[in-house]
């Protein structure tokens, strides 16, 4: 290499070096023995050497190629550029940026910005982070030819942050073409990308389009799209609209009267304005001030945000008025922000940290995914699953479950922070489930209204939330047992229930939380009776038996895919269990099994006074809902109306 001087031989030797050098250890000491053959020869000759750096990389050997660029010769400065735009991977994108950004030389720009885009067209990155890298490739493009470059690798990356972005260019015209068929193809990516802003670019990049068939598909798609708000907006880009500042806590707020409220929010929304501003489209915390609310509840919904933070930055995303989805510097080593951005922070019972670190640099954008359903959340970082289903805890109140609708927040924690693209779409749900009036003056507590599973432990993973029911799904785990919080002596249980072909499923009841709740409890069976796989079974295994002890009639389970309504009274050893209005068992477990139980084994449950009741996996696909218990053990109080002092008061006068 030192002696060579056609071109053609010094990139063949450049890669013959690579590839000898590939067969010694881990690319840190490949650099490192290459770094010192550079320092050992001379001036002229150290250009040829960068490539090969390139080649393998590592942050000190991208250091060294960008001092080169910086502090060298003109001939070092351009074999300093030519690796940067080839790079092993994406980490050289930070200096072709400076360079781009400094640089006044047209063909050292044209070469930043085309070795920027094919690192990212090469990089193993998810569309979401290349979105987010085109878009800061945009920042530093400055003809029409760079910023057409950037739209066409945009077109490979169909995203929800790729068609917002792209839509902002369909009125230049030398960049609309392409800017239309990012739009297209990114909103044909998705049904879930819809509402009045995905229509309204969609309509604007088909009138844009010479495409044909693009055109063809996106009409296609639009006249099919369904009515309604879908994605909004929740910034404008121009002022505040559509914020608040933020009055107390969920709880708090609740217990104000109406003009308490009014007053404290006036003085809230005085301080808002002072500590957040909007500057060149972005929304902006100063680093003064108080959280920023949404003036809008939402219950169950999908949300898009863009953010980014400074050194040492703090801040976080507050789900129905609750803290949060976790935003910081991971350099924060002392506070534990090593583990990342995005995760439940304030969670205690269930998990709190992201699976994984997947933030960007500091004073870089990342985007936030969040999806929030009854009490679960998950949420994506650049594309990244870094929370997977876990329920968001209620910090305000641990007692009580999250609540059903709130505000979202913009958390203020004293550093700056900034936002973009802030988008929801509401996602439809049942309302809430609640006891009729006859139950409530008996006694009746609800324990699942399709909102959250605050009453249950035990596989709380498994069973998840979906439009008002608790479902068990076999490719989540499908197995596992889920357990009231509470235990249970004598008690009365009503349900629903949905099974699907060949379902089998159980109710334990007055189980412990370890082994079998068949037998170290009593199982009451719930299965798909009618399956061909359950035609040899036992008379004390079909649906509503005591597992092993007792058997139920049979005939009186609906058709497969429709809802069974299911009673279960327990009084010391008696059970009785009413399906859809009949009485399928009523008998005396003590009784059944004086002599021996009737599949003869042994079941110790049978000597338990008091348990949990559980749902008992099998595998299957079961949905339940509305379900409630009244405990039997528990005198009922019939609580007096209470009458407001003011009205005590005016009876007083009128008795005067």
């Amino acid at each position: 290499l030192n002696t060579a001087t056609a071109a053609q031989e010094v990139q063949a030797t450049q890669e013959a070096i690579t590839e000898v050098l590939k067969e010694v250890g881990e690319a840190p000491q490949q650099a490192e023995m290459l770094l010192r053959q550079i320092n050992a020869v001379p001036s002229e000759q150290k250009p040829n050497y960068l490539r090969i750096l390139a080649n393998i990389g590592t942050k000190k050997a991208l250091d060294f190629v960008a001092n080169a660029f910086t502090n060298s010769d003109a001939a070092t400065q351009k074999a300093a550029l030519n690796a940067l735009t080839n790079w092993s991977d994406v980490s050289a994108t930070s200096e072709l940026y400076k360079i781009g950004k400094t640089t006044t030389d047209a063909t050292y720009l044209d070469q930043a910005v085309g070795g920027f885009v094919r690192a990212v067209n090469a990089s193993k990155q998810t569309p979401t982070q290349k979105v987010l890298m085109l878009r800061k490739a945009m920042n530093m493009a400055k003809t029409v030819a760079q910023q057409e470059s950037i739209l066409k690798e945009l077109v490979r990356n169909r995203t929800f942050n790729a068609l917002i972005f792209a839509g902002q260019y369909l009125n230049e015209p030398a960049l609309q073409q392409t800017a239309a068929q990012v739009v297209i193809n990114a909103a044909l990516a998705s049904k879930d990308f819809q509402g009045e802003n995905v229509r309204a670019l969609l309509s604007k990049a088909i009138n844009i389009t010479n495409n044909s068939a693009l055109k063809e598909a996106a009409q296609k798609y639009l006249a099919e799209m369904p009515k309604g708000e879908g994605f909004v907006s929740l910034f404008n880009g121009k002022d505040l609209t559509g914020w608040k500042g933020l009055v107390a806590n969920p709880i708090a707020r609740a217990k104000m009267h109406p003009d308490t409220l009014a007053a404290k929010q006036a003085k809230a929304d005085e301080i808002m304005r002072k500590g957040w501003m909007v500057k060149d489209g972005e929304l902006l915390f100063t680093g003064h001030g108080d959280n920023l609310c949404t003036i809008k509840k939402y219950g169950d919904f999908e949300m898009y945000v863009d953010w980014k933070i400074e050194p040492k930055g703090d801040a976080g995303i507050y789900l129905r008025g609750s803290p949060q989805v976790q935003v910081w510097d991971t350099s924060r080593v002392e506070v534990g922000a090593q583990v990342g951005s995005g995760g439940l922070y304030n969670n205690q019972k269930n998990p709190s940290k992201p699976l994984k670190v997947a933030d960007n640099a500091i004073n870089d954008w990342n985007t936030f995914r969040i999806l929030m359903k009854a009490d679960r959340v998950t949420v994506w970082l650049n594309g990244e699953l870094v929370v997977d289903n876990v329920t968001l805890e209620n910090y305000w109140d641990r007692k009580q479950p999250i609540f059903p609708t709130e505000q979202l927040e913009l958390q203020a924690h004293g550093t700056l922070v900034a936002y973009r693209d802030i988008y929801v779409r509401e996602l439809p749900r049942p309302e809430p489930f609640t006891l009729n009036d006859q139950e409530k003056k008996e006694g009746f507590k609800v324990l699942f209204d399709g909102t959250n599973m605050f009453e249950w432990i035990g596989n709380t993973t498994d069973y998840v939330i979906e439009d008002g029911s608790m479902v068990i799904y076999p490719n989540r785990g499908g197995k596992g047992n889920l357990y009231t919080k509470d235990e249970y002596s004598d008690f009365e249980y009503r349900f629903e229930f949905m099974l699907t072909p060949g379902a089998n499923n159980g109710l334990g009841i007055r189980a412990p939380l370890e082994g079998d709740a068949a037998y170290v409890g009593t199982e009451l069976q719930i299965l798909d009776n009618e399956a061909e796989i359950y035609k040899s079974l036992q008379p004390y295994q079909y649906h509503g038996s005591a597992y092993g002890i007792i058997p139920a009639k049979r005939g009186y389970l609906k058709p497969v895919g429709e809802w069974n309504y299911q009673e279960v009274i327990v009084k010391g050893s008696k059970v009785k269990v009413t399906l859809n209005g009949t009485v399928i068992l009523d008998g005396d477990l003590a009784e059944a099994s004086k002599n021996g139980t009737a599949d003869h084994r042994d079941h110790p449950g049978l000597s338990r006074t008091s348990g949990h009741i559980g749902y008992l996996g099998h595998g299957d696909v079961v949905r339940f809902r509305n379900i409630r218990v009244k405990d039997l053990t528990v005198p009922i109080v019939v609580e007096q109306p209470v009458v407001e002092e003011k009205v005590i008061e005016k009876k007083k006068r009128r008795n005067k």
